[in-house]
């Protein structure tokens, strides 16, 4: 992926609020399955990770983006966006 494409991603992200929080229990199976299903339907999510949790967010974001065949856009903070191209229908049509 280019800069110029993860440049696009991170402003189409800007607007979203995260649709996941990792607490505590850091990734269960039941996390990664329910992050999968989001990047299929979305392509686009955004992640954070609360204060209770004692995991690296880049450690937990390269975990993610292994688990689910994703990419890791950016890690800022304790917030992480992941894309993957769906495979029918996608919405973003990614710069050169």
């Amino acid at each position: 992926m280019t800069s110029k494409q993860r440049a696009y991603l991170m402003s189409q992200a800007s607007t979203m609020n995260p649709i996941f929080q990792i607490g505590k229990a850091s990734l269960t199976p039941e996390i990664i399955t329910a992050l999968d299903e989001a990047l299929e339907k979305r392509e686009l999510i955004k992640v954070s990770v609360l204060k209770n949790c004692d995991d690296d967010p880049r450690e937990i974001a390269a975990v993610i983006g292994e688990r689910t065949h994703s990419e890791v856009i950016k890690v800022i903070g304790k917030k992480m966006i992941f894309f993957r191209q769906a495979k029918k229908n996608t919405k973003y049509n990614l710069p050169d």
